[in-house]
């Protein structure tokens, strides 16, 4: 289920947000929050921040920075070697805000597309 939605979402992406000359509110997008959503959070939450975003991306609002927030019980961390060198590539950041619910940053410099 959550393959076919961000399949959908990968398809709006790149052809139908053509038609609407970037015209969302809010940084990160109202459909890239609601991929990121979908990627971090079981899919009835994810639909839920999901819609309220799109409900709130209109002239009555500010707009602005709105990271999504996910619940997290542990995050894990990354498995390294002794002896390894490697460049590590950081893809997302969990910022934490309250008791177990995190921030969502993309990383810009080393994202993975």
């Amino acid at each position: 289920m959550k393959k076919a939605l961000l399949w959908l979402l990968w398809i709006y992406q790149k052809f139908f947000t053509l038609l609407s000359f970037g015209s969302c509110r809010y940084y990160p997008t109202c459909s890239e929050y609601a991929k990121w959503q979908i990627e971090y959070n079981n899919i009835f939450e994810a639909f839920l921040y999901a819609i309220l975003r799109i409900l709130r991306c209109n002239q009555l609002f500010r707009g602005g920075i709105d990271y999504p927030k996910i619940r997290k019980n542990r995050i894990k961390k990354p498995k390294l070697l002794k002896r390894s060198f490697g460049k590590i590539d950081i893809v997302v950041w969990f910022v934490p805000t309250d008791r177990g619910r995190f921030f969502i940053v993309k990383s810009l410099g080393n994202a993975k597309k």
